[in-house]
């Protein structure tokens, strides 16, 4: 006798549901974007790059790697004013045009990735929450989450422009936190710098720490989710 074949949709459906949020463990995953979810390391050096060269300020990559990385337009200014003498009341002026310049980047280098896709899009369908909370202004945030094709999967957007402190304070996670109506330990993390690495930590979340955007894999995501619920 024939043994009868469930069709795919329903497998699927039943799949997705085992893999979905448990009682007492993780319910929603916080990405942070830069680094994350898009890479966009290059764009906010050489946007911020153009926006000072004008006044002979241009920050060596490897500097920006290893102080910058991660922190938003206003603080690198102020570091710079402190560290470099840049006046003060070119500020506005230079964040302005370092803006403009990584909306251009963005409309030009900006798009899909499969993997990202599919790991949001099946943690969706999973039940699992997704938020993504980035230093970025808010402008550059919308932009790069519809080029990437990932704000359809969203169920929160924070940017530096929604907190009082950016990171490395924790209020961007606390906040999301509180506002997805969950507790800490309910939620993973997913960061790349140390700026965002250290807010992540002080919320009080679970972390994953990944290397750069090809690391965040739906499997890699799922395998500390299931971590996390056998952790004693």
């Amino acid at each position: 006798m024939a043994t009868r074949i469930e069709p795919i949709h329903e497998t699927h459906r039943l799949l997705e549901e085992s893999f979905g949020p448990r009682e007492n463990g993780i319910k929603a995953i916080l990405f942070d974007m830069d680094g994350v979810l898009i890479d966009a390391r290059d764009w906010h050096y050489e946007a911020l790059n153009l926006a000072l060269s004008p006044f002979g300020l241009d920050i060596d990559r490897d500097a920006h790697l290893a102080t910058f990385d991660g922190l938003p337009t206003r603080t690198k200014l102020d570091m710079l004013s402190k560290s470099r003498n840049l006046p003060r009341g070119l500020h506005s002026f230079v964040n302005t045009m370092k803006q403009k310049y990584t909306i251009d980047m963005v409309r030009q280098s900006c798009h899909p990735v499969f993997q990202h896709q599919y790991a949001l899009s099946h943690l969706k369908a999973a039940g699992y929450k997704i938020a993504v909370c980035s230093n970025s202004i808010r402008q550059s945030l919308e932009q790069m989450m519809q080029r990437a094709g990932l704000d359809r999967f969203l169920d929160l957007m924070l940017s530096n422009e929604d907190v009082t402190k950016p990171k490395p304070d924790p209020e961007i996670y606390t906040t999301a936190i509180t506002r997805l109506g969950l507790t800490p330990s309910e939620c993973l993390i997913v960061e790349d710098n140390e700026h965002g690495i250290r807010a992540a930590r002080a919320s009080g979340a679970h972390v994953l720490v990944v290397g750069n955007p090809s690391d965040v894999t739906y499997e890699r995501l799922m395998t500390s989710i299931e971590n996390t619920v056998s952790a004693p």
